[in-house]
């Protein structure tokens, strides 16, 4: 009896580990869908409605080639052709890896600079907006010294882009930082990382913030968003508030299986069992940029139970390296992280619409008072041209 058990129960769970890799494979790549927009492509907005203003939502481009032959750069010159003047490109934070623009003689300053040079280039060609975010990467991995990190990334910006309001929220500050971006659509500014930061990080009047007690952001935003319920809101932070991806606590069947793929992935070690230590981990308790660190826990926490009051929100983060959707209490949540890194992310839950692909959303606001979210992603074939994979009126 001990003999068949010995055998049985290894057997039952390498089948079940082969499967559920093998249905990961399946999907992966491809789009997810909730049944109810499955047939997303016969909606569109109305012919007559005049487009007033779109936003493109560009997180984690911190990556992206420098030689003129990124897709995704590629696929957002594009919708500048198509847009004009008429919008406004967000940058999500995580604008530099691995480490943000660190100070002159770092090896990493000249590969740092020139990568912001693209990104401001894309902009300076431009007659629209941009606006730039800070995310942790861009804070020294979240680490000490990240406040002065940032400053550097904030002052290269506004001396090379002379336009108002071009890194929000300014110098540090938590927020909420709001914009006017068209006639009843408003942009609200989030710096999230201040709240998952280990280092230093500014607050008060002798730092440039207009409180000294995070409890008045708090109180601010729930002021904002009510006198603001007339219009569409826009929320934009580095961090997401919902996720089926890495920082959400979902991890493939080859993570469990081989670990030390998170430090590299050619180390290929198998340590069954074992493996699943480091994954189940990062669910329960949470490396400090995860949802279930104890600090990325309360701010989400807190934010939510203010959003959840009101039904007139978008609010869009990047840090997970893909593509999703959700809607939760009539409001819409983005991961639009997929700049120029792709990570795992897991189908179905509270996801109405899941991709691993290189791309990002747009927010698209018109005449006749409705509001669509686009998704695009590149393909190898038109990198310029791209694909509409997702649309929603919201």
């Amino acid at each position: 009896m001990l003999l068949y058990f010995l055998i049985i129960v290894p057997v039952l769970i390498l089948s079940f580990l082969v499967f559920s890799y093998w249905q990961e494979r399946r999907y992966r790549r491809k789009p997810f869908y909730r049944l109810s927009d499955v047939g997303w492509q016969r909606h569109s907005p109305a012919t007559e409605a005049q487009l007033l203003h779109s936003v493109a939502l560009l997180g984690d481009v911190g990556a992206v080639a420098t030689d003129g032959s990124d897709p995704v750069l590629k696929l957002v010159s594009q919708w500048q052709e198509e847009v004009q003047d008429k919008g406004c490109m967000i940058f999500l934070g995580d604008n530099l890896y691995p480490i943000g623009l660190p100070e002159p003689g770092n090896r990493h300053r000249d590969a740092a600079e020139i990568r912001l040079n693209t990104l401001l280039h894309s902009i300076k060609s431009y007659p629209g907006k941009g606006i730039f975010l800070s995310g942790n990467h861009d804070w020294l991995k979240g680490r000490e010294g990240g406040y002065k990190q940032m400053q550097r990334q904030e002052c290269y910006v506004q001396e090379h882009l002379p336009q108002p309001d071009c890194y929000l929220p300014p110098k540090g500050c938590p927020g909420p930082y709001s914009l006017q971006l068209t006639e009843g659509l408003l942009l609200v500014v989030i710096n999230t990382q201040w709240f998952v930061q280990r280092g230093f990080k500014p607050i008060g009047s002798q730092y440039g913030c207009p409180y000294g007690n995070i409890e008045e952001f708090f109180v601010r935003l729930n002021k904002l968003l009510k006198r603001n319920t007339h219009q569409r809101i826009l929320i934009a932070g580095h961090h997401p508030l919902y996720s089926n991806a890495m920082h959400g606590g979902k991890f493939t069947i080859k993570q469990h299986l081989f670990p030390l793929t998170a430090l590299h992935r050619r180390f290929l070690v198998p340590l069954p069992v074992f493996g699943s230590l480091y994954p189940f981990y990062r669910k329960l308790f949470g490396a400090y940029e995860d949802m279930s660190h104890r600090k990325y826990k309360k701010m989400r926490k807190r934010l939510l139970r203010i959003l959840h009051r009101y039904n007139n929100l978008i609010y869009v983060g990047g840090h997970d390296h893909n593509l999703q959707h959700f809607e939760v209490q009539g409001n819409h949540y983005l991961v639009s992280g997929s700049g120029s890194k792709l990570a795992f992310v897991k189908k179905g839950g509270k996801a109405t619409f899941t991709l691993e692909e290189r791309g990002f959303f747009i927010l698209n606001y018109y005449s006749n008072g409705q509001v669509w979210i686009e998704c695009r992603t590149v393909t190898a074939d038109a990198p310029e041209k791209g694909r509409l994979v997702f649309r929603k009126q919201v």
